[in-house]
Order: structure tokens, then sequence, then C-alpha cells
């Protein structure tokens, strides 16, 4: 009776242990979604619930890493931008409390939008 006891102790805490972790690794996601139209880039930021990112840090880094624009998301979670460079552009959002993401423009992308 013992031994079915810890058994069952184990199987409870494992299952414990699985839903806690997979709460925790969707709990830090947050969406960007970016794009270009008339010489500007356009960025969105929401959580998975679709609450707006209010005052997320937006950073855009080109192909060699260089800080090109920084800037925050408004109420509704937009930043938008003039084009800083046609070249690859990595697009990066910190939401706070390890919420991060980033969007990648191609430069193909980033010319078709001028």
């Amino acid at each position: 009776m013992n031994t079915k006891f810890h058994y069952q102790l184990f199987f409870f805490t494992a299952l414990l242990s699985i839903i806690l972790t997979a709460g925790s690794a969707s709990a830090h996601k947050v969406n960007l979604f970016a794009y270009v139209e008339g010489g500007r880039i356009y960025t969105e930021s929401y959580f998975p619930d679709g609450r707006a990112v209010e005052k997320g840090k937006v950073m855009v880094y080109d192909s060699e890493k260089k800080l090109l624009v920084e800037g925050d998301t408004d109420k509704d979670g937009l930043f938008d931008f003039e084009i800083p460079a046609l070249d690859d552009l990595d697009i990066v959002l910190d939401a706070t409390m390890g919420h991060k993401n980033s969007f990648k423009l191609k430069k193909s992308e980033v010319e078709a939008g001028k």
C-alpha cells in the first residue's frame, strides 16, 4: 500500500511539473508584425490574448547589427518610422518581464515599400 501511494505521488508531481512548465513557456510569448508601405515601416505588437503591447521598446538593426532606430509602441501597440536604410532589417521588441520577439524584413521587402 505504501508503494502505491509513492507511485501516485510521483505521477501527480510529474503531471503538475509538466503543466506548470508548459504554462510558463507560453506566458513569455509576444507577437510582433512589421510591414513596409509608402516609405515607412509599420509595426504591430500584441500579446497572445490580443492585448496591445503598450510602451514596448522597439529597436531596429541593420545587417551589421548597428542600431538604426529606437522607440516605444503606443497604447495600441503600434510604432512606425521612416525606412532607415535599404538593407536587411531586424526589428526587436522588448515588452518587459521576459516578453521579447523579433521580426526580420528582407532588403527586397524594404525596397519594394519605398
